[in-house]
Formats: C-alpha cells, sequence, structure tokens
C-alpha cells in the first residue's frame, strides 16, 4: 500500500492550512517532537530513544501504563522506556506517543461547547472500537487506535474559536441537522478532517495515520472500497459511527446495528463487550460515560419488547 501516493492524492505535499490565520495553533512537546524525528533514523536503538522518553516522567508514566495494559497483552512488564519501546517496537511506540502528545498540547485549549474529558473519553472508547475492527480486517491495529485517538483532536480548540458557529449545528433538530463535515464545508469552506491531516502533515506524522485522519467521515461505505477497504483507515472510518458529545455521524448507531446485519464476523454486542473491558482498565474513573456497550444492549432490549 503506497500511502505516500495516497495521501498526495488527497492532499498534496504543502504544509498550508486551511484554517484562519488568528486562530493558535497547538505545541506538540519536546520530548515528542524528538522521539518522532529520531524514530525515524533507521539506527537508533531503543536505549537511544527511551533515554529520550525518561527526560519527560509524563510522557514514561503514559508509555509504560500502556504496554502494561492487558489491551496490549505482553507476558512480561515493562520496567522502562526503553524495554517498553523495546517490547512495543519502535514505530508503534512512536504512533502512540505521538497520540499523547497531541492530548498534552491540547489540554490548554478550552472550548464553551465541549467538555475535555467527555471528549477525550469518547476518543478512546472509539479507539479501542477501532482496535478491534481492525483485527476483524487484519489490518494495522497501532494506526487504527492512534487516528481514532487523533481524528478530532482540533475539535475542542475549533468550537471554543469559531463557537457562534458551532453552537449553531447543535442547535439544528437532530432530524434536519446532517453530519458536521458537511455543515463545516458548507460554513467555513473547509472540515476539521481535513484541518487536521494537514497540520498533521505538517507536524511530520506518518502518511497512513493521516490517510486515515483525514478519511474518518467516510463511513460504512469505506469497506466497498478496493483499495483501502481492508485498511486501518476503514477502521477509523468504522469507529467514528460510534456516537460523541457533538453528534456528528447522525445516526451512526443505526448504520453499526445495520452492519452487524450483514457482516457475519461483525458482532456488535461483541465488540462492545471487549471495548468495555479494555475501556474500563484504561479510564477507570469515567463511571458516567454513556458507554457503546450501554447504548448496544438498550437498542437491543427495545427490539426484543417490540417482537
Amino acid at each position: 500500500m503506497n500511502w505516500t501516493a495516497i495521501r498526495q492524492s488527497l492532499i498534496g505535499d504543502r504544509n498550508e492550512t486551511v484554517l484562519p490565520p488568528n486562530i493558535k495553533l497547538p505545541m506538540l512537546p519536546t520530548a515528542v517532537t524528538e522521539f518522532s524525528r529520531k524514530a525515524d533514523d533507521p539506527n537508533s536503538t531503543a536505549a537511544q530513544l527511551g533515554k529520550i522518553i525518561e527526560a519527560d516522567s509524563g510522557l514514561t508514566c503514559e508509555l509504560l501504563r500502556y504496554v502494561n495494559s492487558a489491551t496490549i497483552g505482553l507476558r512480561t512488564k515493562a520496567a522502562s522506556a526503553q524495554s517498553a519501546i523495546s517490547m512495543l517496537g519502535i514505530r508503534a511506540s512512536k504512533l502512540f506517543l505521538l497520540t499523547v502528545g497531541v492530548q498534552h498540547a491540547m489540554k490548554a485549549s478550552k472550548s464553551r461547547l465541549i467538555n475535555f474529558q467527555n471528549f477525550w473519553t469518547t476518543n478512546l472508547e472509539r479507539a479501542l472500537f477501532a482496535r478491534e475492527v481492525a483485527r476483524l480486517l487484519k489490518s494495522n491495529v497501532d494506526v487504527a487506535y492512534a487516528a481514532s485517538m487523533l481524528h478530532d483532536f482540533l475539535l475542542p480548540l475549533l468550537t471554543n474559536e469559531l463557537f457562534p458557529h458551532y453552537l449553531r449545528f447543535t442547535e439544528i433538530p437532530e432530524a434536519d441537522r446532517g453530519t458536521l463535515i458537511a455543515f463545516e464545508q458548507k460554513t467555513f469552506g473547509w472540515d476539521h478532517p481535513l484541518a487536521t491531516a494537514q497540520m498533521m502533515l505538517s507536524w511530520g506524522f506518518p502518511d497512513d495515520l493521516v490517510c486515515a485522519v483525514l478519511l474518518h467521515h467516510s463511513g460504512a461505505a469505506l469497506l466497498a472500497d478496493k483499495e483501502l477497504g481492508r485498511t486501518a483507515a476503514a477502521a477509523v472510518a468504522i469507529a467514528a459511527l460510534v456516537p460523541d458529545p457533538l453528534r456528528q455521524s447522525g445516526q451512526g448507531i443505526d448504520v453499526l446495528i445495520k452492519l452487524s446485519d450483514v457482516w457475519p464476523d461483525f458482532d456488535l454486542h461483541a465488540l462492545a463487550t471487549k471495548v468495555q473491558e479494555s475501556f474500563a482498565e484504561m479510564a477507570p474513573a469515567a463511571g458516567n460515560h454513556l458507554s457503546l456497550l450501554k447504548r448496544v444492549e438498550k437498542l437491543m432490549e427495545v427490539a426484543a419488547a417490540a417482537q
């Protein structure tokens, strides 16, 4: 798969942005930028890369927590950044640390429309769901996870800086609202997947990750694409249908249910159960979150009562 050619066909090579010039964009933590640059050197070792991350205690703790989680399922526990990188692999470590770096960069962002904790909780659930779908597709689970964590990361900033416009989207009756990207394209002439992909390109993110973010609102239709239908990008597009606080995809949950009817391996309840198990380990404080599993079981109850 030539991801560079796909990315060039979609957004080209220019490090430009469609965003208004008055919007102040975030900066990645220094340790993440240095790690990403060094990780692209084929002669770099886990020991050298580990030293870069160990200079940031927060990144070190998050990397160890992730590597040692049941979601990854490694038999041996990592005790240092170096051992974590060795176990996870340099590229997978880079994807994870880029994801965490973006989260850290966005912590200073405020939004009058989005609760930041709810926002990242939803992103985590989607990322875990994308990982499970990627396994079904036999595609890259690390890219699927990272892209699902990242594809909406500009929304807290955008909904604050362009608050009146995004508020208008939420006030449209849901039956008439359509998708968020259609609203953005009509209102601004651009959408947040494009703005996010352009920023990721300027930061030097891998092309497969950039493409997965850019295409995340393609929905189930991406599964039918001859080139992309079995890739992590398709897994991310499916996971993006999971409801979020802004209700970007309209009837996303209905599409997931229909997909489970036509794709034998896509058992939505079983997948939601796996996601919930991983989610409970990685976000134990998110007790009030309306999980995908709860949504699916509620719909199952309604369907059973209607019979």
